[in-house]
């Protein structure tokens, strides 16, 4: 199996038990969670080797959330300790009408102000096959933002394959850039792009009438690229979603069926999860419409499951994949 390495930052997940509003909660269901991170646990659960790279407090806290990521299968020995704070989110998950909320406590953290250079690429990358990473890690800090662009020039000069997840939290950017002052950049060295219509926009400055437009101005406008893919996520209460997803490869676009999502038990890392299955899906299957169908069954088993990590075999993943959605029960 392939070797793939992530980067980016883990937070606490400080969650209202069941479906409790934060006013109610007296106290917080607590996992950890990141996406990059949920990436590559995923596919350590299909039996990649996987690695993170980010930094914790030298805590207990910071300890334990190393040990969540081994605990899953993740590789952490390029994994820092040091630094001021350990980044916080808390979630209340919504039901039926009334939709989740995340709150984000996270500025000034250890990942965020680790210097770029302790980052020991080389080594990290030694016998990676795959580079991941999002456009939330450069939102988070200049450090940030240089250490990801470091790590996707590393992995250039090695052959690596680079996917980049470019969707962001324009709430998060504030230490005086934007998405387009840094994104594009670091776009200019990745392989697969998950974006939008929208994000080719807003960052890029690219107008375009349609999906498959931005995907054909995006590959113009940056030649390493040779697919981009997004989801599509329709919305019928907090409870109950469709969700599909396309891919275009530069010269047609694929697109999957719906897959139907009742109940949500947690749909948060549902986006993790489907680029978990699309990276899975590209490396296993020579098949890009399955790698797409494996990445959105993937994201639809994420949605019933607590907590940000997809825990599940392959086999569960390609059974949704091939329509098995009854639930029955497996004896």
């Amino acid at each position: 199996m392939a070797q793939i390495v992530t980067i980016g930052e883990v937070l606490l997940r400080l969650s209202t038990p069941g479906f409790s509003r934060f006013e109610q909660a007296r106290s917080f269901d607590v996992t950890y969670a990141g996406g990059e991170a949920n990436v590559a646990s995923a596919l350590a659960y299909w039996g990649h080797s996987t690695a993170h790279v980010t930094r914790f407090p030298d805590s207990p806290v910071g300890r334990a959330a190393a040990q969540y990521l081994r605990f899953h299968g993740v590789d952490i020995s390029h994994i820092q300790f040091g630094g001021p704070r350990m980044a916080v989110y808390y979630l209340e998950t919504g039901a039926a009408l009334r939709g989740s909320q995340i709150v984000y406590d996270r500025a000034g953290s250890s990942f965020a102000t680790a210097e770029p250079q302790s980052y020991d690429w080389d080594e990290i990358l030694k016998g990676a096959t795959w580079f991941h990473w999002a456009g939330i890690t450069p939102a988070l800090s200049q450090e940030a933002a240089d250490a990801c662009l470091q790590g996707i020039q590393a992995a250039r000069k090695k052959g690596i394959t680079v996917s980049g997840d470019i969707f962001y939290r324009s709430n998060l950017w504030k230490y005086g850039k934007t998405p387009g002052d840094v994104i594009p950049e670091l776009t200019a060295g990745t392989d697969i792009v998950i974006a939008n219509q929208i994000n080719v926009k807003e960052i890029f400055g690219i107008e375009c009438t349609d999906f498959p437009d931005a995907c054909v101005k995006l590959q113009k406008a940056f030649p390493q690229v040779s697919r981009v893919v997004d989801t599509q996520r329709t919305s019928l209460s907090a409870s109950h979603n469709l969700l599909k997803a396309f891919l275009w490869n530069g010269e047609k676009m694929l697109e999957t069926a719906d897959v139907d999502i009742n109940p949500i038990v947690d749909r948060v890392g549902g986006g993790d999860a489907f680029i978990a299955g699309l990276i899975h899906g590209l490396l296993t299957f020579d098949d890009e419409q399955k790698a797409l169908e494996f990445g959105v069954a993937a994201s639809a088993m994420k949605h019933t499951i607590e907590g940000d990590a997809l825990v599940s075999t392959e086999a569960e993943v390609e059974a949704i994949r091939q329509g098995e959605t009854s639930g029955r029960i497996k004896r």
